[in-house]
């Protein structure tokens, strides 16, 4: 039996940048460079110092896959910050420290808004004073948005005196760095993760199991059901929506729905579900967002980590609910406005992020009329109710989150509502059936109660080694099947 030739001069390209195949979990090359970076990993387990260096290394590396040379901004921001906080904690004077957080908020946003922003306030300034504006060629790094925050975080804390500043760099660099959460996600809180960085390593049966859990869920959910149902049918209807009947865009809104839903948490779990792996904790960053009965209950189950970032750092900042009513909904807009254009530099991100404010504010006011308290939960058939005008009301505003133009997200409102025809709905099931067992599958799972969850979660803990194993093989054997050609970059990696 011959040996297959390998062409060995593949092999760089591997383990270089490449724009079209960036680092994402759910690659066959991060789960080698996984296996061996869990290796050395646990040699070093009672090497503290060591382990933290390699872990820095490993994410720089990582960062690097994903967005080439840029890694030089995440140490920009990190060496930046680190030295901030130092000065901070040794400045009296409130008004030196006041410039001291001044400085760290220029350096993060200033990267944030010329990478992100540039070429579209040259274009709005373009079309106000009628001139013209070519657009620059500025590449825009994976994450930029998430690892600013997350060390803005930190300075502002610092500043506020909520917690003290590190000594070491290389502490900090491992927080601002650790790669299960850098390019996507759960931005997380300096006060929550650092006291965890140099505790000895420890995984527990019930981390690891768990961990075991959300890696193979958010990878199903991610590799299976959110990349079938978006390149076999909503990414047709959403490129033209003209040329499809109502029914059809109605669908594949409820198809995009699920697919951001699985994508973005099946990130994020998988990022959770690492890092208990590697003995660390992160707080829960989705919780059944479409189980919502109120656009606030939503907020409050969706992208938690971000918006509970913009409560604390935004919307208090604004002043939050201490000066009256109307500058309650005006902050609540604001924060919102600022939170759709966090996600992109278009008026279509702006329309999305005003149309929650606006149904957040009107929410409270809602509250406030017929005097129910805050937190107070709705029951039964008024639930009910509750659940589907506020799944609707999310799905019609993914129409301009998912568009890039407005004109589109027209033609697609357009076809719905005048171009309808239910009775292709038969012949649209059965042209496109795994795709809509897919999504049945996929909204089922989600409105599952959630001890159905913790009981899955606890069998899986229970497991023994081989049954996790074997379970891990399953999952990667269904993906293997149903994957598509070419790799499909986790939609929140361009924001």
């Amino acid at each position: 039996m011959s040996i297959p030739d390998i062409d060995l001069s593949l092999l760089p390209g591997l383990f270089t940048y490449s724009p079209d195949s960036p680092m994402i979990f759910s690659s066959g090359l991060f789960l080698w460079l996984f296996l061996a970076f869990v290796w050395v990993y646990l040699l070093l387990r009672k090497q503290t110092t060591a382990r933290l260096v390699f872990v820095t290394l490993f994410s720089y590396y990582f960062y690097y896959k994903s967005s080439g040379t840029c890694f030089y901004l995440l140490a920009l921001v990190t060496v930046s910050d680190f030295c901030i906080a130092r000065l901070m904690e040794r400045a009296e004077s409130k008004v030196i420290r006041k410039l001291w957080v001044t400085l760290s908020l220029t350096i993060n946003l200033g990267l944030l808004c010329y990478f992100k922003y540039t070429n579209f306030l040259g274009g709005v300034i373009a079309s106000f004073t009628g001139g013209t504006f070519t657009p620059l060629d500025i590449f825009l790094p994976v994450g930029i948005s998430f690892f600013t925050f997350q060390s803005l975080s930190y300075t502002i804390d610092v500043y506020r005196r909520e917690i003290t500043p590190l000594r070491n760099l290389l502490d900090y660099a491992f927080y601002v760095s650790f790669f299960p959460q850098l390019v996507a996600g759960p931005i997380v809180r300096a006060k929550d993760f650092i006291p965890q960085i140099r505790r000895p390593l420890f995984v527990s049966q019930e981390m690891f199991g768990r961990g075991v859990f959300l890696i193979v869920s958010g990878l199903f959910k991610k590799a299976v059901i959110s990349d079938y149902i978006s390149v076999n049918f909503v990414e047709r209807i959403f490129d033209n929506p003209s040329l499809y009947s109502g029914v059809e865009n109605l669908m594949g809104v409820y198809g995009y729905a699920l697919q951001i839903y699985c994508d973005f948490s099946g990130y994020s779990d998988m990022a959770i579900g690492i890092a208990l792996l590697l003995g660390f904790h992160f707080n829960i960053n989705f919780n059944s967002p479409y189980k919502s009965a109120s656009v606030t209950e939503f907020w409050r189950r969706w992208h938690i980590s971000l918006s509970g970032w913009l409560r604390d750092y935004l919307y208090i900042s604004l002043g939050g609910n201490r000066k009256g009513k109307f500058r309650q909904y005006l902050n609540l807009i604001i924060t919102m406005f600022l939170g759709g254009l966090w996600h992109g530099a278009s008026w279509n991100f702006v329309l999305w992020g005003m149309l929650h404010g606006v149904a957040l504010a009107v929410h409270k006011a809602w509250m406030s009329v017929t005097g129910r308290r805050k937190g107070e939960a709705s029951h039964g058939l008024r639930r009910l109710g509750g659940i589907i005008v506020t799944f609707h009301f999310v799905c019609f505003c993914w129409i301009f989150f998912r568009n890039a133009e407005f004109s589109t997200s027209v033609d697609m409102l357009r076809q719905i509502f005048t171009a309808f025809h239910p009775q292709l709905l038969p012949q649209l099931l059965l042209g496109y059936w795994e795709v809509f067992a897919l999504m049945l599958l996929g909204y089922v799972l989600h409105f599952l109660p959630d001890r159905w969850e913790r009981a899955c979660t606890t069998g899986v803990i229970r497991l023994p080694l081989l049954g996790k194993a074997l379970l891990v093989v399953l999952v990667v054997y269904i993906v293997i099947q149903v994957k598509s050609a070419g790799i499909q970059p986790f939609i929140y990696f361009q924001f």
